[in-house]
């Protein structure tokens, strides 16, 4: 079930502002880990039920959204025409298991510049393609990072952490590995909010943030969607001057942020497009998107 196949248009006239992420961290920090040269095994070739296990363990990164909030309908132009990205943006994409093995040059050549590749899933499930898109994008000259596709019901935010770093999700500052990222959003098992109050889901984004810095010296960027946000933490607003925000909204227009973040860093416009995967906007140039890959 390759889903990304359609082209999405849109004008955005949006201010070229990046948050570098840098943690207003407190308590104690373990050693810092260099980590960002992670090397998974190989790719296998994957058997039926491996297949299988993807179909039903691996949700990428937006893949609740049209299950849950209205989104705007995709009209002829849209399939035909490619993002109109504002004067000092970015496009990119985001990929999980679903894809496979990606053709990396055809991204390239179609304008990608970054790539968040799914690393992980609650505390067991990994990306059978990770090593392939993870390393693929990298080696085509794109900056690239991972992502975590967060099930705050299953286990603790630091142990998703812990589990995130320790299958790919790390970070070194050789300019080109981005920070990792927690994806929260609708529970694709049950209960929007993961069955927690808005404080327990505060407190577990919390640890999750906090023991990523610990291992990593980095915030993790947060992705999630204004109502997501609004419903599940009582739109906090204590991570928006330490996460880079990743909004989602499948719009010609990034709408109403969440309370405490002035700016977006990154916004996932469409599910569907002219790149393998989700597709992605970079709210700044090619300048800054090495200065959020490199300073912690």
């Amino acid at each position: 079930m390759n889903k990304k196949n359609l082209s999405r248009r849109g004008a955005h006239a949006l201010a070229a502002v990046v948050a570098l992420g840098a943690c207003a961290y407190a308590g104690a920090q373990s050693t810092k880990l260099n980590i960002g040269g992670f090397k998974p095994a190989p790719d296998i070739i994957l058997s039926p039920a491996a297949k299988a296990a993807i179909a039903r363990d691996d949700h990428p990164m937006g893949s609740q959204i049209r299950k849950n909030e209205a989104v705007e309908p995709r009209t002829a132009a849209d399939i035909a025409i490619t993002p109109m990205i504002a004067a000092g943006q970015l496009a990119g994409m985001d990929v999980s298991g679903w894809q496979g093995n990606v053709n990396w040059s055809g991204a390239w050549a179609n304008g990608a510049r970054f790539a968040y590749v799914k690393a992980t899933e609650g505390l067991t499930y990994t990306n059978p393609y990770f090593t392939q898109q993870y390393n693929g994008s990298y080696n085509i000259g794109m900056r690239r990072g991972a992502y975590h596709f967060a099930l705050p019901n299953k286990s603790g935010g630091a142990a998703q952490a812990e589990y995130f770093v320790n299958h790919g999700g790390g970070w070194s500052a050789d300019g080109k590995t981005l920070p990792g990222t927690l994806d929260i959003e609708y529970n694709p098992y049950g209960a929007t909010c993961y069955g927690l109050s808005t404080t327990a889901m505060t407190a577990w984004i919390r640890a999750f943030s906090d023991r990523y810095r610990a291992r990593t010296g980095r915030c993790p960027v947060i992705y999630s969607t204004y109502n997501w946000w609004y419903q599940c933490t009582g739109n906090r607003t204590s991570f928006g001057s330490t996460n880079p925000l990743w909004i989602a909204r499948y719009s010609a227009s990034v709408g109403t942020l969440p309370y405490g973040w002035s700016f977006y860093t990154f916004w996932q416009h469409d599910d569907a497009g002219v790149f393998p995967g989700d597709q992605d906007i970079f709210n700044g140039d090619a300048t800054r998107l090495k200065v959020l890959a490199t300073s912690p």
